[in-house]
């Protein structure tokens, strides 16, 4: 693990009320995760990996446990808090590539930035540079309905990475590609990660992108284990 700690977690739990009965989905998950670290997060559909995934993206709080952020408690932040830490130190990759079918490519990399403090000229010109990262300099002005699958996840990477994020979150960011396609954007990932120092925390069920992972964990049952 890389020597400053980015995410510590201590006795994470997460509990949902269903029909009336308490259901425990994460057991006490106490985890770290250095800056600059590649993680895989594994395990079976239901064991809480994509729970565990949300509250690291601050997109769900813990029912109990702490959650420390780049040296910050996040536990007990204000809404408004977590979404401006979630803005300014995370960005996400989903296997649904939410973009905004009306609006163009570079507009879709952009919008994350809309509230930043950054002049619009700057966050453009950082957005068509990292469309040109992806492989998009020739795509910029297409809409999402004009682009195939692999072009619109590379869209939704450059999206995630316009705030300059400490961290990125990718959900299966694979799941909806072809066996090609997602070796190409996991070569765009694990490029960030080493030539950025962006920590990369991925939930996969296919082995071969959590090959690219240089540290697994396993969530079953609510608990983590380390492959």
């Amino acid at each position: 693990m890389s020597g400053d700690t980015l995410v510590r977690l201590k006795d994470i739990r997460k509990t949902y009320s269903q029909e009336g009965l308490d259901v425990e989905i994460l057991k006490g998950i106490s985890l770290l995760i250095g800056a600059g670290e590649f993680v895989a997060l594994q395990g079976p559909s239901g064991s809480g990996k994509s729970t565990l995934l949300h509250i690291l993206g601050l997109l769900d709080r813990p029912t109990s446990g702490t959650y420390e952020l780049d040296g910050r408690d996040v536990s007990d932040l204000t809404d408004d808090e977590q979404s401006e830490a979630r803005g300014r130190l995370i960005g996400f990759v989903f296997q649904s590539f939410y973009l905004i079918p009306y609006i163009s490519a570079l507009h879709n990399v952009m919008l994350p930035a809309q509230y930043s403090s950054a002049p619009e000229r700057e966050v453009r010109e950082r957005a068509q540079r990292l469309l040109s990262m992806v492989g998009l300099a020739d795509r910029m002005d297409f809409r999402p309905t004009q682009l195939s699958g692999g072009q619109q996840q590379r869209v939704a990477l450059a999206r995630a990475l316009v705030n300059q994020p400490r961290m990125l979150l990718a959900d299966e960011p694979t799941g909806q590609l072809d066996s090609t396609t997602s070796v190409e954007i996991m070569d765009l990932i694990a490029s960030i990660n080493q030539t950025q120092g962006t920590t990369v925390v991925v939930v996969t069920h296919e082995e071969a992108t959590a090959a690219y992972a240089s540290r697994r964990v396993v969530v079953t049952d609510g608990l983590v284990s380390h492959g």
